[in-house]
């Protein structure tokens, strides 16, 4: 089978309420024309409401492409994140948690992730007992994401996240906050495998777009930081990721740091 190209939209923090009954419709319909997968980067819904989720559903209605999300920490809020996985997952909506999907031949890992803070500055588990409770469910969600990349077999590798991998798609969020908008534990198993791209949301003030160590480019799709960076655009991004029959010596295997990452996707909008 010959390469083709994908176009894939991702966009994050929808931020759904009891009364956005029509106000993503016109956003959904202009994703469904640009794509062929739609990519859910978390905080689908505000107060984390089986409600809002209901929503939700309702709007992404028109869009006839496949579509993979993860749960936000708005998401997590009242404590309904399995009826509103749920309620996605009965739409039609691939919900991960530390699992992978393949996609038309498009290999995506998808997990929450969590804070933690980056490089020098993270947060080690040291003290109290509340700290290494926080950094142990930053090293949780970062082995979720290994095994989820670790199933993968495809010659494409899309990580999927809420939470921030690296520290740079957060610059221009408060510095006192920083802690609790990524975790670089999370870059490490993306330094691993031969991931195409990273996707994320969260930063609402942060930048469009960085690159791991190793040289993986990361995209903040928060819906608000794109609304406000594109204004003359609509607030969702589209990459075109070249797919095809994986031959055997294609098949991914874990990268060394600093290894080749191969084939890139591109961005197709910068929406």
């Amino acid at each position: 089978m010959a390469a083709h190209t994908m176009r894939i939209a991702a966009v994050g923090d929808l931020h759904c309420t009891r009364t956005s009954h029509g106000a993503f419709q016109p956003l959904f319909t202009r994703i469904a024309e640009s794509a062929e997968l739609l990519l859910l980067a978390g905080d689908l819904t505000d107060y984390g409401l089986a409600e809002e989720a209901r929503v939700l559903v309702k709007e992404l209605a028109s869009v006839r492409v496949p579509i993979v999300a993860v749960l936000g920490n708005h998401d997590i809020e009242s404590g309904q994140e399995a009826e509103i996985s749920h309620i996605l997952a009965d739409s039609g909506v691939t919900i991960l948690n530390g699992d992978a999907c393949e996609i038309h031949g498009v290999g995506i890992a998808g997990v929450k992730g969590f804070g933690g803070g980056f490089g020098k500055h993270a947060l080690g588990p040291w003290g109290e007992t509340i700290i290494k409770q926080f950094v142990r469910e930053a090293v949780d969600e970062a082995l979720k994401l290994e095994a989820a990349l670790a199933r993968l077999r495809t010659t494409q590798l899309l990580a999927l996240l809420h939470y921030s991998p690296i520290a740079h798609t957060v610059d221009g969020e408060p510095l006192e906050i920083y802690p609790f908008l990524g975790s670089s534990r999370l870059e490490e198993p993306i330094g691993r495998y031969p991931v195409s791209l990273v996707v994320h949301g969260h930063a609402h003030r942060g930048q469009p777009e960085g690159v791991t160590k190793t040289g993986v480019p990361v995209y903040n799709v928060s819906m608000p930081l794109l609304t406000r960076m594109f204004a003359d655009k609509p607030p969702f991004r589209v990459f075109e990721v070249p797919v095809g029959e994986a031959e055997a010596a294609d098949v991914p295997s874990p990268a060394p740091a600093g290894a080749s990452r191969g084939r890139r996707a591109t961005d197709a909008i910068a929406s």
